[in-house]
Parts: C-alpha cells; structure tokens; sequence
C-alpha cells in the first residue's frame, strides 16, 4: 500500500498511539476515514464533470457538421427548385429561334449508281 511495508505501518501505528492516546485514536481514524472518502468523491465528481465537457464539446462538433451539411442540401435544393421553375417551352423556343437564325446550308445527297459491268 503506497510503496509501504508492514513495518512502516506499524512504525505509524505506534507514533499515532503515543500522541494521540488510546482514547482519542478511533475517532482520529474516523475523521480521517471521512476525509479520504470525501477527498474521492469531489476527485470523481470532478471527472465526471470534465467528462461531460469533453461530450458537450463532442456533441457541438457534431452540430456544426450536421448543420453544414444541411445548409449545403438545402442550397442544392433551392438550385433544382430554380431549374423546376423554368419553363421547358421557352428553351425550346429559344433553341428554335437560334436554329433560325442561322443560315440554312443545302444538304446535297448522292445515290449511289451500280455500274453494270459483263465480263
């Protein structure tokens, strides 16, 4: 126990007696039973609390991910709302009028003759 032997302790032991006396030793021991327990629970309480911190800080990442994700799905979808919203009829038209506009260039076809040919 913390790098003591059964010497030390009894050593300890023996000093605490002849200091504190036979009478005043139990509730020494107590108090100081108290002391160690109180001393862990606000070390665990205090852990638990950075823990949580550290998931909070954890948690907020997350948001911030989920929520840069959202806003890049939602502007893609205002852009396929926007090409929805556009009439297919005019591009048609507009498509039409450029086709017009340009001039028209002959298309020449040729047939193609068998040459008859005895040998």
């Amino acid at each position: 126990m913390f790098g003591m032997g059964f010497t030390e302790i009894l050593m300890i032991a023996v000093v605490a007696i002849i200091f504190l006396g036979p009478e005043k030793l139990p509730k020494f021991l107590v108090d100081i039973a108290k002391f160690f327990k109180s001393l862990k629970r606000a070390v665990n309480d205090a852990k638990m609390q950075l823990e949580q911190e550290v998931k909070l800080t954890e948690l907020k990442e997350e948001a911030k991910e989920y929520k840069q994700k959202f806003a890049s799905i939602a502007d893609e979808m205002k852009s396929i709302e926007a090409e929805l919203e556009e009439d297919p009829l005019q591009e048609a038209e507009e498509i039409k009028k450029a086709l017009q506009k340009e001039p028209k260039r002959e298309v020449v076809k040729f047939k193609k003759k068998k040459d008859n040919i005895d040998v």
